[in-house]
């Protein structure tokens, strides 16, 4: 989830940043905190940060230090008491601003689509890690169906063990994404790892679908692949849609996330990541430690805000750590990771 809220808010100021009509740093920055809801909003809970793949792609393959770790069971339960859904009636604000800002309509299905509808709604099971791999994630499914949130993980198909994700989808998970990047084993490997693979992957989803017709399961099985600029993706994406098409999923090519390390990057046609970043006013992540991260893309856990385990959510989401991390991100200052391992642009390189 994020703050649609603010998200909608800002998009005035912003506006006005690039009319130029506003220039002042301090100003923008109480305007900032003016719109900010002093609540906080917790975009994903890393529920681990285990993974047997070794994904070209992600950095947690050759940079991540931290240790391996899963979240505790009465600390997931303690945040997820701290957390509510977005009202209807806000709900659907954002839907108006949406369509009229984007031109995306509710029952698209692209990756912008899926950032703007499903994002802002669900608590993502997932960080550096997969899910697939922690024991207890059906539960964590549970809570968040008892609270009346929606839920989501993204996960590799090659870790799919049947008893284990029927739970899931039991307890109410409502989506689950599930990454292909090519309908040839081998290449498949060559980008996920020895561990990955299509053929045995694909038969475990369709029996999946299978199961969710029969049962009259309500999860979303999403089907990506990502674009990592290879000259045979095009064409494996085409098959990809051609070995899942009648079936009842969601599909679509995704733009590569974070590029930064990366000697080609390829632009991107996300939304999230053409704009600037406005995580530190409208939504909080939970790492697998406990420890509360700048961001979703924290991977080694190097600019840390607070500790749920120690403190409530919104003592966190309102403390010194985040004031000087928020007034950072205006001041462009070097020290923190945002400015030169991120793709993002900052609000102050849009002052």
């Amino acid at each position: 989830m994020f703050d649609v809220q603010f998200y909608m808010e800002a998009s005035k100021i912003l506006k006005d940043i690039q009319k130029n009509s506003i220039t002042n740093k301090e100003i923008i920055y109480d305007a900032f905190e003016t719109i900010r809801n002093k609540n906080p909003i917790i975009y994903n809970i890393e529920t681990t940060n285990a993974c047997n793949m070794h994904c070209k792609m992600c950095p947690r393959t050759t940079m991540m230090t931290r240790n391996i770790e899963t979240l505790d069971e009465q600390l997931a339960n303690k945040i997820i008491n701290q957390i509510k859904p977005h009202n209807e009636e806000l709900w659907t604000k954002w839907e108006e601003f949406v369509k009229k800002n984007y031109n995306i309509f509710p029952n698209d299905m692209s990756e912008n689509h899926f950032f703007l509808y499903i994002i802002p709604q669900v608590i993502q099971l997932h960080g550096y890690g997969d899910p697939l791999l922690d024991k207890n994630i059906y539960k964590y499914v549970k809570m968040l169906t008892k609270k009346g949130i929606q839920s989501y993980f993204s996960c590799n198909p090659a870790n799919i063990n049947m008893n284990d994700t029927i739970k899931t989808f039991e307890n109410g998970l409502s989506y689950i994404k599930y990454s292909i990047e090519s309908t040839n084993d081998e290449l498949h490997k060559v980008v996920r790892g020895y561990a990955s693979n299509f053929t045995e992957s694909y038969n475990k989803i369709l029996k999946l679908l299978e199961l969710k017709e029969k049962c009259n399961y309500n999860t979303i099985i999403v089907i990506t692949m990502i674009d990592l600029h290879f000259p045979w993706q095009i064409e494996e994406y085409e098959k990809l849609k051609e070995a899942f098409a009648g079936q009842d999923v969601y599909i679509y090519f995704k733009s590569e996330d974070q590029q930064w390390y990366r000697k080609d990057y390829h632009d991107t046609k996300s939304v999230h990541w053409s704009e600037f970043c406005k995580h530190p006013w409208m939504s909080m992540t939970v790492k697998s430690n406990g420890e509360i991260a700048m961001c979703m893309e924290d991977y080694n856990n190097e600019i840390i805000l607070g500790n749920a385990y120690k403190d409530a959510l919104y003592d966190i989401w309102n403390n010194s750590n985040y004031e000087i991390f928020r007034k950072n991100h205006f001041n462009l200052t070097p020290t923190i990771k945002c400015t030169k391992e991120c793709d993002m642009k900052l609000i102050g390189n849009l002052i």
